[in-house]
């Protein structure tokens, strides 16, 4: 059976890395576009349920919907897609989605949702700033969609790639890494409208991240692919250990 590829993302049916990603996909099978009909950055694995979706058929197995990144793979995988599709790519979101970023990326959402849904997943981000060598990214991507349409992925994991921002011959090669921390300083910014009533704009600020030399920020600093396996599992197992054994709680009195 040819393999069918699913491929979104977070920034939209008219995002460029979504378009240069389906394209060098389509070597590997039958690749069909689900993606948000505007952006949708930063809108982590929300689904909208308060009103009512609309599909768009955009031909050339392209549709649009008016909802999140995890309402895309949905519908798709639910109701578009003629059956469950080999692999669901997300991509290529035009910035990184290292340490904390997972928790709101909408394009690692999207590859979430895929593998809650059973199908083998990953998440595509290109680290660094404009302009954007989209190509690198999906060169690379295209290797590993092949290595997992062969080989498969642990149950219940997802794979969260960033690709630095460079020209293929100027990568130094591939990490699996950690997940680690990428906090923000100064991501606040405080503004006045026209009439003087103050506003909060949330984004930016200065990025600050884990030392760690096997996390996924450190290798990106140092040139090379980050490969971060993702699970569901969000227990602290070691914790939960602790206050097992040292933590005595009780409703009575």
């Amino acid at each position: 059976m040819t393999p069918l590829i699913l491929v979104t993302n977070d920034d939209g049916i008219h995002a460029p890395g979504l378009a240069i990603l389906a394209l060098a996909l389509q070597g590997l099978g039958q690749t069909v576009i689900v993606a948000p009909d505007q952006d949708n950055s930063a809108a982590s694995h929300s689904l909208t349920m308060k009103r009512p979706l609309r599909v768009k058929d955009l031909g050339r197995n392209r549709y649009s919907v008016d909802g999140t990144p995890t309402d895309c793979v949905t519908l798709a995988m639910g109701k578009i897609l003629p059956h469950k599709p080999h692999l669901v790519v997300s991509g290529i979101n035009p910035g990184p989605n290292l340490g904390d970023d997972v928790s709101y990326s909408g394009t690692v959402s999207a590859a979430v949702e895929g593998t809650m849904l059973g199908a083998p997943s990953l998440a595509v981000s290109l680290a660094g700033e404009e302009p954007f060598y989209f190509e690198t990214a999906a060169v690379f991507a295209v290797k590993l969609a092949q290595t997992i349409l062969g080989k498969g992925l642990p149950k219940d994991t997802l794979l969260n790639v960033n690709v630095p921002n460079r020209r293929p011959e100027e990568i130094q090669g591939v990490r699996f890494t950690r997940q680690g921390r990428r906090v923000y300083d100064g991501a606040i910014k405080e503004t006045l409208d026209p009439w003087g009533r103050q506003h909060y704009w949330i984004g930016g600020g200065t990025p600050f991240w884990d030392a760690g030399e096997d996390t996924d920020a450190q290798a990106i600093v140092a040139g090379y692919v980050s490969i971060t396996p993702l699970h569901f599992d969000l227990t602290n197992h070691a914790a939960l250990s602790m206050l097992r054994k040292e933590w005595r709680l009780s409703l009575l009195p």
